[in-house]
């Protein structure tokens, strides 16, 4: 058994993932590890100042072909709309050949993936173990990719799946319908991980065996693969690193637990009138409140696709932002009293270990079963019903916060008393580094 190992990771080019990747990359260099992380140069200005250990975390810039149907110059999710990614996963397939030319020269012990399906068989000639690192929730693998199994069938969970309330429901099985797309070259996104889970040494999962165990075990089971868990893999928070200051100022003027913080992640962008319904929805909570979205498809700036008078109704209470903002710092806010979010996996963990009430408006596939999983089985979030349109009212949005932020709500008695159950365990001191530590005894014992 070697002490130290070097590792590659390769993680698919959106910002989410990238992170994750980083994160997990951070707790393997501070164990002494050495590393050499892969990414387009558009994603090192981001991903620069979370390398904790630039010693032993070394960035590898990646050439980005050209594809055709791909934005010239896009690299990453960021980059385009979703509807674009296929051209994004063709255009990561086809960095093959620098990724086999840099495993070739470096013969690393280690190569962690997730989707790019043909690492094993590169790892695999040069001698390398390969990782498939799992930043999604293990319900949603569970349920989604089975071997054998067609998505067509998601309907009805697959045999030997968990006793659980993490499905679908009715016309929600159509927003998984995206598994049998083409995601790159000559490959469906379905094919595409289901390989990658396959044919890997081990796999892993950002999640710990308290909250979804059964899930973890029953994807070890169907993929005849050693699943290991990372625990949730949360962000160090710098402690020297302040919230800038216009939020900083900006959010003491209100009460502890008043504040009402909504954000969708890098990749949603709302249609305008869905944008619209968002700002009209967090004005008639009444609240204050912090939205922060990308600009709603077809318009260069926030501004401009505001409702008409809604700057001067919400003045002194209300800001909707249109850039980035340090979403750690807010959460842990004393004024932030309410998160609402789309429900991406690393936004869970977060609302997780802060205090403040959770409402979700899932998006894409992936984040319904998050929520479903906050929502339904660990009871410490709500969801926002949708309209039969497919979105949400203003009238629903603003009933979910306020069922959650009125202090003689039940519910949101409920949601509060589990959220701060699993706060305590998540946050318990040592459970983070536990996980961390067997996690990298199983993959010494695998090198």
């Amino acid at each position: 058994m070697r002490s130290q190992f070097h590792a590659f990771m390769f993680p698919w080019f959106g910002f989410g993932h990238m992170t994750a990747f980083l994160h997990l990359a951070n707790k393997l260099a501070e164990k002494g590890h050495k590393i050499n992380f892969l990414l387009p140069k558009k994603a090192l200005k981001q991903l620069e100042p979370l390398n904790l250990f630039p010693n032993s975390i070394v960035f590898h810039i990646l050439t980005i072909p050209p594809v055709d149907g791909l934005p010239a110059g896009a690299e990453t999710t960021a980059d385009i709309p979703i509807s674009l990614g296929s051209f994004l996963a063709s255009a990561m397939d086809r960095t093959r050949n620098q990724v086999k030319e840099m495993v070739s020269n470096d013969k690393p012990d280690l190569i962690f993936f997730d989707f790019a399906h043909w690492i094993p068989e590169i790892a695999k000639e040069y001698g390398a173990k390969t990782v498939n690192y799992v930043t999604i929730s293990a319900a949603c693998v569970a349920i989604s990719f089975v071997p054998g199994r067609s998505p067509d069938d998601l309907a009805v969970p697959p045999p030997g799946y968990p006793s659980s309330k993490v499905l679908l429901r009715g016309q929600e099985t159509k927003s998984l319908s995206f598994l049998s797309y083409p995601f790159g070259d000559g490959t469906t996104f379905y094919e595409r991980i289901i390989t990658g889970l396959t044919n890997c040494d081990v796999i892993s999962i950002r999640t710990c065996q308290e909250m979804e165990g059964k899930f973890c075990d029953f994807i070890e089971r169907q993929c005849q693969r050693k699943v290991l868990l990372t625990g949730p893999m949360l962000s160090e928070q710098d402690n020297s690193k302040l919230l800038e200051e216009q939020w900083s100022q900006w959010l003491s003027r209100f009460k502890p637990g008043s504040v009402i913080y909504c954000a969708l992640g890098s990749q949603i962008i709302l249609e305008k009138n869905q944008f619209q319904e968002l700002c009209l929805g967090m004005e008639l909570t009444g609240l204050p409140f912090l939205v922060a979205v990308k600009p709603p498809k077809g318009v260069s700036t926030i501004q401009v696709a505001l409702p008409e008078g809604f700057e001067e109704r919400v003045k002194g209470r209300g800001v909707v932002w249109g850039g980035w903002v340090q979403q750690p710092l807010i959460l842990a806010h004393p004024s932030i009293g309410c998160f609402v979010s789309h429900c991406g996996f690393g936004s869970m963990w977060e609302a997780l270990v802060n205090d403040c009430q959770i409402v979700f408006i899932p998006h894409l596939a992936e984040q319904v079963f998050n929520t479903r999983l906050m929502s339904d089985e660990l009871e410490v979030s709500v969801e926002v019903k949708r309209e039969e349109i497919g979105w949400f009212s203003k009238e629903r949005l603003s009933g979910a916060i306020r069922s959650v932020m009125d202090e003689d709500s039940e519910l949101g008695n409920l949601v509060r008393r589990n959220h701060a159950k699993w706060k305590e365990s998540l946050v318990k001191t040592g459970l983070m580094n536990d996980y961390v530590n067997k996690f990298i005894e199983a993959l010494q014992e695998l090198v």
